[in-house]
Formats: C-alpha cells, sequence, structure tokens
C-alpha cells in the first residue's frame, strides 16, 4: 500500500501452501495485521497481484510513481482487475485480535456465528442453521447452550473461541490469525493455540498466523516471515529460522525470548538494538534497518538490500549474506 504518506506494506512476495502455517512476526507498526487484512481485501491493495488457489483475485498497477528526486506523484494507471469476493469471503476468513471489540454486544451469540452462514446460504431451515451454530460451539470446546446468551457474558478466552467458531461457520480454507491470542491470559494463550493446531489437522485448514510472542509462533509455524517497517526481512522453516538466524533483526528479536530457566537466563546475552524505528512516512535510503544495525556499512546506507535465497527454502533481506 503507497500514498503520499505512509507506504505500510511495500514490495513483498510470498506464497502459502495449502495446509501449512505461516508465521509473522516483527514489532508493532511493521505492517503485520496490514498485509493479512489486504490478502483479505479488507484493505483495498493499490498495486500488486493477488492469487489464490491459481485464481487472481486482484491486480492493479501503482499509481504513486517517485520522480528523480525521490518524491511521490499520482500518475493515471488502468483500472484494477478485481474478482468478485463473495466467494472468495467464504474460503478466506479472519480471526481478529481484540475479542471484546470484534464481536457484537447487542447480537447473542448464537445469531454473531450464523451471520455467515445465513449471507452464504449455506442451511436450508432455521432449525438447520441453529443445530450448525451448536456443533460449532461445541467443536471450540463451549458448551452447545451458550448460543443463547450474549457476549458480555462470557470471559476473554471464551470469546475468543466464539471468534473462532465464527471463522469456522461458512467452513473456510484459509484463515488470517491476527494475533488471537494477544489479549488473553497466558494460562489460556495455550488452549487457543492448542484449539487451532487440533482444528487444522481435522479440517485441513491453512494458516496466517500473526503474533509477537515469538515462542507461541515457532510451537505453531511451519515457516517464519520476519516482517520490519513495511518490508520482508527472513522467511524460513520454524526450525531454521530459530536455529540460524541470519539477519541481524532476527537475531535481536530471538535474543529476547525468555528462557524458562533463571541460571541460563542471567547467563544469556541479549542482543539490544540501539537508535529509533524511522518513521513509514520516511522511510531511510537503502536498508531500512540500518540506523538499528551495529554491522551497518556504507552500502547498507546506499543500496536497499533485496530479499534472495541463502539456503534451502531460507531467505534474507540484507547485505552481510554476500560477504
Amino acid at each position: 500500500l503507497k500514498g503520499p504518506g505512509v507506504q505500510a506494506v511495500e514490495d513483498i512476495s510470498i506464497f502459502i501452501n495449502r495446509g501449512e502455517t505461516l508465521g509473522l512476526v516483527g514489532e508493532s507498526g511493521c505492517g503485520k495485521t496490514t498485509l493479512g487484512r489486504t490478502i483479505l481485501q479488507l484493505h483495498e491493495p493499490t498495486s500488486g497481484k493477488i492469487v489464490y488457489d491459481g485464481e487472481t483475485i486482484f491486480e492493479g498497477q501503482d499509481p504513486w510513481q517517485r520522480d528523480e528526486e525521490g518524491q511521490l506523484h499520482h500518475v493515471k494507471v488502468p483500472k484494477a482487475k478485481q474478482a468478485n469476493m463473495l466467494p472468495y469471503r467464504r474460503k478466506m476468513q479472519i480471526i481478529f485480535q481484540d475479542p471484546y471489540a470484534s464481536l457484537d454486544p447487542k447480537m447473542k451469540v448464537q445469531d454473531i456465528i450464523a451471520e455467515g452462514i445465513r449471507a452464504h446460504g449455506l442451511a436450508k431451515s432455521e432449525k438447520e442453521i441453529k443445530e450448525r451454530v451448536n456443533e460449532l460451539l461445541v467443536t471450540v470446546g463451549l458448551n452447545a447452550q451458550y448460543g443463547e446468551r450474549y457476549i458480555h457474558e462470557f470471559s476473554g478466552g471464551q470469546r475468543q473461541r466464539i471468534g473462532i467458531a465464527r471463522a469456522l461457520a461458512v467452513e473456510p480454507e484459509f484463515i488470517v490469525c491476527d494475533e488471537p491470542i494477544s489479549a488473553l491470559d497466558v494460562s489460556i494463550q495455550a488452549q487457543i493455540v492448542n484449539l487451532l493446531d487440533k482444528l487444522q489437522e481435522e479440517k485441513g485448514l491453512t494458516y496466517m498466523f500473526i503474533a509477537h510472542d515469538l515462542s507461541m509462533v515457532k510451537y505453531i509455524s511451519d515457516r517464519v516471515m520476519v516482517m520490519y517497517l513495511g518490508k520482508v526481512v527472513e522467511i524460513t522453516a520454524a526450525d531454521r529460522l530459530y536455529e540460524q538466524p541470519a539477519h541481524p533483526y532476527t537475531q535481536a528479536l530471538l535474543s529476547a525470548i525468555p528462557i524458562p530457566d533463571p541460571h541460563v537466563e542471567a547467563k544469556k546475552e541479549r542482543i539490544k538494538m540501539g537508535g529509533e524505528i524511522p518513521s513509514p512516512v520516511d522511510p531511510p535510503k537503502g536498508c531500512r534497518f540500518q540506523n538499528r544495525c551495529k554491522y551497518a556499512t556504507e552500502r547498507c546506507r546506499e543500496e536497499e538490500p533485496a530479499l534472495r535465497l541463502i539456503g534451502e527454502d531460507h531467505y534474507v533481506a540484507c547485505h552481510l549474506e554476500d560477504e
């Protein structure tokens, strides 16, 4: 997404394999949620291409171009090609971060979950809808009788389970999990992640799992993508990323994971990042991590590193890998 003010997500090219979980990590404001919502077209893309199961659902050219002085100008481009999103709304769903804000307090739980079923005509009668809602509540670990209650009668973990049931109601294939555990107590987080893992195995779901908790991301993800200031800086298999992080930013993030052994934790050396996060309104020339990286060189300040393959399915955007 580009504009005269903010470049929220820029030059990202990724794929998600059917049945896998792609973990997405990075600091607040790096563009994780924007990327997830743009894939679902809850945010309208300004350019690029989105392909779902071989079908192009969006394709457009960037109307904002830079001149020789680096200033953005709006230029006329052909109208973007966009597919009818209704069939894809059923295939692609989202679990929102805040279960307190994403569920309508004026609706009963059964109506919240049934909304998508009605919209897509997935049931022939109200009796069938109610049976389906009851089945979904049981699937996510809640009592079927909870359908008659309102959202204020539930705890945070129960609300998030209702949000998961709502996403599952239309039998999707792909779900963006937008920090689904960050608003929950630690004791509840594991329950929700285990539930998502179980549902994926039973229903063959594909996830994009957005989170800040790197330990939890490692547990649930097949591959992990690291973002910084609207760019992808590293992407590889989860085990490889945690064992052999290549980008200095990834190394710093992983060094911050607490170790549940006080003796080991006391001896662990944490990588501290200096400087400030640059403004997304005016990102620096060259590598966007340069002012916080102890390895930065003159090349980093002048030339933006491209995301390139350095090992088996291991991509990194860092000039250090050229040396």
